[in-house]
């Protein structure tokens, strides 16, 4: 186990717009304001569409299952995610009237009616993302 310390900056909250790409406007968001670390906070939203991933194997190499849901009203109930040298690693939940799905956050989720999502900055993060041994994206220390 590692860990890693810092300070809460700045808390931004956000709004991104109906039709716009959801993580593309958190990109877009993190690069305006030059936040290299942080974390997301909180955040609600409803889709139209959406596009996740997640493992499906317990072994290495992971073998990852994309799953795309379109034209289909879906909840965001839950998102939370690392901002770590400036790249953007989120995880969310989303819903709709009869089952949930939960993943990895995949550009193609559009925002349908309204999108609201809280950051928190770590201007003294010490810490970015980098492969290990089997390729994965883990974090180190600077």
């Amino acid at each position: 186990m590692n860990y890693f310390e810092g300070k809460i900056g700045k808390l931004y909250t956000i709004r991104i717009s109906p039709d716009e790409d959801f993580l593309g406007a958190v990109e877009e968001f993190v690069k305006e304001t030059g936040i290299k670390h942080g974390v997301v906070v909180s955040g609600i939203a409803t889709f139209k569409n959406c596009v996740m991933h997640m493992v499906t194997t317990t072994t290495y190499p992971p073998i990852e299952y994309f799953d795309r849901k379109d034209d289909t009203a879906l909840e965001l109930s839950a998102v939370s995610g690392v901002i770590a040298g400036g790249d953007i690693h989120l995880h969310m939940v989303v819903s709709d009237k009869e089952n949930a799905y939960s993943g990895h956050v995949e550009h193609g989720c559009q925002v349908l009616y309204l999108c609201e999502l809280v950051i928190a900055e770590i201007p003294d993060g010490n810490f970015k993302r980098e492969k290990d041994e089997h390729g994965i994206n883990q974090l180190v220390a600077l």
